[in-house]
């Protein structure tokens, strides 16, 4: 017998032997076996499957997506309307928006520190209004049309000496006619007073800048008393400010309160100016004293404390100004690794006159049983001044400009959008023999500076400015602002005409508008002019809206305009724009810089 076939009986016998079957083959096989598989049709009874179906009128037999189509025919999945879909579309932009990390410092969410109970301060409201009852406060609030939301309100004050400010700080407001607190002082100066965390929402000029630097005054004042600091401390307090030039002005009104208080024998108060494009040397003897008192801008802080020139470890008061844009997308990281360098918890106000109520919500997260004192609708334009909307060419705009600074007598302010419309206009107007001065972030501090301190004491009639000096800035006497261009965005709108019709008294704001403007920006303004009852040109009457269309109403809810929704709101899709510019820098340069004002 040979070899071979004594082998192939071998593997007869053998009953455990499987034949070797290559690799493509069984691949086939593989395949061939999952083609029969899906076409075979199942063979089970109707009525049986039924009662496995997970979903009534579904068969396994046929794909989802067919069986959709054919129930749609049969009208058992109806239609969604128009506005159905824009309110879905809406709720998933918003879902998207919708930020998880609370606004607290990195160390604290790491040790899961979570304060429970508001800071306590040894101020207190005069006997008498603490045995009234909430109805009376309530009564005293609505009069002033103050809304009030949050645990345990503060009572409302109307007089400057039941808030129990020394005499020297009551003879410096009347030095500057301040004879009663304005509503948001009426209610924010007791609630910071008492150390309370507070966002407060009032309309432009209304007095925010008072409601949080009487208190940190205050505070600084009590500490230096009770233990004077020494070289290396402080601050006690800090207010923060979207611009340099706000910054300054919120610091000159401190410095003159601490004069007010020297004066009559109290201890000296020091404060520390903090931003960019100034010598910070200047301040060197408030650095070696010990500071009380910090004002400044993200920028040049975060660079301070980098630096360690100060720190935070005794700060138990923070406020933000003009708050909504500290924390919108971009301000949101700088404020967060700010608030890593406090020690213990603090006092935190946040005060804008525009603040949309998903800004509102986030701001939450960082505060301590809060209260939310509005004064007005958020974002609303001041009352006091009459809004005239002009429709201009853009070649004639320059032109008519002149025209418009006959309305009023000086001092008059100019809005442009963009650095190079400033210096033309201030070019322009220094030929027409104007006395006028311009101010953008392009410029030096000290020209910035010149610029406002010359307007200021109406040294020069006209002040040509970008946003830069829209936001908190105060002008005395300002009669007129004129919008060169409009804004693209509505709360720019509001900030820059509230520069005017200050302190109760009435102004003009002319805004040239053409074709060049956003259909979302023309309608929200088209809402805001309705809204403080203002006369409405026929070319934006006109405008078909989108709003009275659907019957949609309530505005966005991302920045607060009245005219749009948040599928369609500019400055959300700007925040995207500058969010994919960003990751893509990243990538390229492999990192990114810090920002100043």
């Amino acid at each position: 017998m040979s070899e071979s076939n004594h082998n192939a009986d071998f593997y007869n016998d053998n009953d455990d032997y499987v034949p070797y079957v290559p690799i493509k083959q069984r691949r086939l096989e593989k395949l061939h076996k999952y083609a029969k598989q899906r076409r075979v049709v199942d063979p089970t009874p109707k009525e049986e499957n039924e009662e496995e179906s997970t979903a009534p009128g579904t068969r396994t037999n046929v794909s989802l997506l067919d069986q959709a189509v054919e129930n749609r025919k049969n009208n058992l999945i109806p239609e969604k309307t128009e506005e159905e879909k824009r309110l879905e579309e809406e709720k998933r932009i918003e879902e998207a928006q919708a930020r998880h990390k609370a606004l607290v410092s990195v160390q604290e969410a790491a040790a899961g520190v979570h304060y429970t109970e508001p800071m306590k301060t040894s101020w207190q409201p005069p006997r008498f209004v603490r045995e009234q009852s909430e109805a009376e406060h309530e009564i005293v609030r609505k009069k002033y049309h103050i809304i009030v939301e949050g645990e345990n309100p503060v009572p409302p004050l109307n007089n400057f000496r039941d808030m129990k400010f020394p005499q020297p700080i009551l003879d410096y407001l009347k030095e500057k006619k301040i004879m009663k607190p304005t509503p948001i002082q009426t209610q924010g100066l007791p609630v910071a007073l008492s150390g309370r965390d507070m966002i407060g929402i009032a309309f432009t000029g209304s007095g925010k800048t008072l409601a949080f630097s009487l208190p940190l005054l205050m505070l600084a004042l009590e500490a230096e008393v009770r233990l004077p600091l020494t070289r290396g401390e402080g601050p006690v307090g800090m207010i923060i400010c979207p611009s340099r030039e706000l910054a300054r002005q919120t610091y000159e009104n401190l410095c003159q309160m601490a004069e007010c208080l020297e004066k009559d024998g109290f201890p000296p108060l020091r404060a520390l100016l903090c931003i960019g494009g100034i010598d910070m040397r200047e301040q060197g003897d408030v650095l070696t004293r010990g500071i009380h008192m910090v004002v400044a801008t993200p920028g040049r802080l975060m660079d301070m404390l980098t630096k360690k020139k100060f720190n935070l470890d005794i700060c138990k008061y923070l406020c933000m100004d003009e708050a909504d844009r500290m924390i919108d997308m971009g301000f949101e990281e700088d404020v967060r690794n700010i608030m890593s360098y406090f020690k213990s918890q603090r006092q935190t106000l946040l005060f804008s006159a525009t603040m949309p109520k998903k800004i509102q919500d986030f701001a939450l997260s960082a505060l301590v049983k809060p209260l939310v004192v509005n004064v007005g609708r958020a974002g609303a334009a001041n009352l006091d001044v009459i809004q005239e909307v002009e429709y201009v060419k853009q070649e004639a705009k320059m032109v008519y400009l002149l025209e418009c600074l006959q309305k009023t007598p000086p001092p008059v302010l100019v809005f442009a959008e963009n650095k190079n419309d400033v210096d033309d206009i201030h070019e322009y107007l220094l030929l027409k023999g104007v006395e006028a001065v311009a101010i953008h972030g392009g410029k030096s501090q000290d020209e910035r500076e010149f610029a406002i301190r010359s307007f200021k004491t109406f040294k020069k009639d006209v002040l040509v400015a970008t946003d830069v000096a829209s936001k908190g800035l105060d002008f005395a006497e300002i009669q007129h602002v004129i919008n060169y261009d409009m804004p693209k965005e509505i709360e720019d709108y509001v900030h820059r005409i509230g520069r005017t019709g200050r302190s109760g008294k009435t102004g003009i704001a002319t805004t040239f508008i053409n074709q060049h403007c956003s259909e979302q920006i023309r309608l929200d303004l088209k809402h805001l002019l309705r809204e403080a009852k203002q006369r409405v040109p026929p070319f934006l009457a006109a405008m078909e809206d989108p709003s009275e269309k659907y019957g949609l109403s309530g505005g966005c809810t991302f920045c607060g305009g009245l005219g749009h929704r948040i599928n369609e709101c500019p400055k959300l899709e700007q925040q995207r724009r500058q969010q994919m510019s960003g990751i893509m820098s990243g990538r390229n340069a492999g990192g990114g810089g810090g920002n100043d004002f």
